[in-house]
């Protein structure tokens, strides 16, 4: 009996897609159109927060050895640096490294350092962490080793780094929230025309003894389908956009120059298709539990 009750009520949820084709296809633009515009912002959160994590990946701090450290002492030194839990790579620089670095960086006055060869300059190691935020505690610990002379980093750069991927996250969350709240308010005011058609149907059902419930559940069904339909439409869309758009961006010159990679469609798919069905069946379900409750009133 249950199952024939589930099965009815199913079954003229779906009856309702395919009998209200103009409310079902205004529902479904409408939410095709929003749920792309949040598609958007959800993949431009995704490649933002990539790209301050490729660089965050990069950002570190370099140590320099004393100058009269041995190799043995030069190598104690790294083992125990790579040893630290904050500690994610360490790239050994020798002092031949530090003096063409400095021939680089003087330019065509490099000639200032002849007499100056490379065991004038200092051993290091460059230091990435798995958490910029352990930075600080990582370069104190540090400079507690014997042999370290000094660290030099760019602890600004990375306050601002995480500072700017901490708004990022919750500019784009606040942006998201509204899209789906205005997504609910449009949906349940589109799925109430079609209510509003059907008003007399309804006054007769609950005449004859049928349940709120019973009423409601084939519009919430209704909702639910919309809601499906329009986030496979919206996949659809947005991945095959998407995918012409990132493979033109990242054959610019521009991207190329600064060595930053976007996101592939694929890397994304499986995050993208459960928040869309999840939101596409909850805004519908939502959207069409709203627009009842006027006509539900006993």
């Amino acid at each position: 009996m249950k199952y024939n009750r589930l099965g009815y009520l199913i079954g003229e949820g779906f009856g309702n897609v395919f009998k209200n084709k103009k409310s079902t296809g205004a529902s479904l633009m409408i939410m095709c159109a929003t749920m792309i515009i949040f598609g958007i912002f959800l993949i431009l959160t995704q490649n933002i927060n990539n790209f301050v994590d490729e660089i965050k990946s990069e950002q570190g701090f370099q140590v320099f050895l004393t100058m009269d450290a041995t190799e043995e002492q030069i190598q104690e030194v790294g083992n125990r640096i790579r040893n630290l839990p904050a500690v994610s790579t360490i790239e050994f620089k020798d002092k031949e490294y530090a003096y063409n670095f400095m021939k680089e960086k003087f330019g065509d006055s490099s000639d200032l350092l002849e007499g100056y060869g490379y065991e004038f300059y200092s051993t290091s190691y460059i230091v990435t962490l798995t958490d910029l935020r352990e930075s600080k505690n990582v370069q104190n610990e540090i400079l507690e080793f014997e042999n370290v002379k000094r660290i030099t980093s760019s602890d600004e750069t990375v306050t601002t780094l995480l500072n700017l991927a901490n708004g990022i996250r919750i500019i784009t969350g606040v942006i998201l929230v509204l899209l789906v709240i205005i997504s609910i308010f449009i949906i349940s005011n589109t799925i109430k025309l079609t209510v509003h058609a059907r008003r007399k149907e309804i006054s007769i059902m609950k005449y004859v003894g049928a349940t709120n419930n019973f009423i409601r559940w084939p519009f919430i069904v209704e909702g639910m389908i919309i809601g499906i339909l329009a986030s496979i439409i919206s996949i659809v869309f947005i991945g095959g956009a998407y995918s012409i758009l990132a493979e033109q961006a990242v054959n610019s010159s521009f991207m190329i120059k600064i060595g930053l990679s976007l996101l592939s469609f694929k890397d994304m798919i499986s995050s993208i298709i459960f928040v869309y069905i999840l939101l596409g069946i909850g805004i519908g379900a939502m959207g069409s539990v709203i627009s009842m409750r006027k006509y539900l009133k006993v």
